[in-house]
């Protein structure tokens, strides 16, 4: 079964997400202020749990340029394929589920981001 990463890009955090099956996971969140750095430390995770692609939630606008500029450069600095999955919504959904699970406010904050990139991941998983 592959191993896949999915990833809810922002621009000063980032939520990982990992899948080993039909289930995507919450794993991390990841702050940064290089994205040098970031990518490397994202490699490092890609090598340490044998991850063989990477998806990534893109949303609409400006912001979607950038995340598909980051995707680009990630492929070519980790060398496994990189797709792509529509994340509208996601937060939304995220805090959602949170709350219906009885996950306090700061806890739940702390763990957005994971859990937005569990959700663009398993939508991922889904459409597969």
């Amino acid at each position: 079964m592959n191993k896949v990463l999915g990833i809810d890009y922002g621009r000063k955090k980032i939520g990982l997400a990992v899948a080993e099956g039909p289930l995507a996971e919450p794993y991390e969140i990841l702050r940064y202020q290089d994205i040098k750095i970031l990518v490397k430390n994202i490699r490092k995770i890609v090598e340490t749990l044998k991850i063989e692609k990477v998806v990534i939630g893109i949303s609409e606008g400006k912001m979607a340029e950038e995340t598909k500029n980051f995707g680009k450069r990630l492929e070519e600095k980790i060398g496994i394929p990189v797709f792509f999955q529509d994340e509208t919504l996601t937060t939304q959904e995220a805090q959602r589920l949170a709350i219906s699970a009885g996950i306090k406010r700061k806890k739940r904050r702390a763990l957005e981001d994971a859990y937005s990139a569990a959700l663009i991941l398993q939508s991922y998983l889904d459409a597969q």
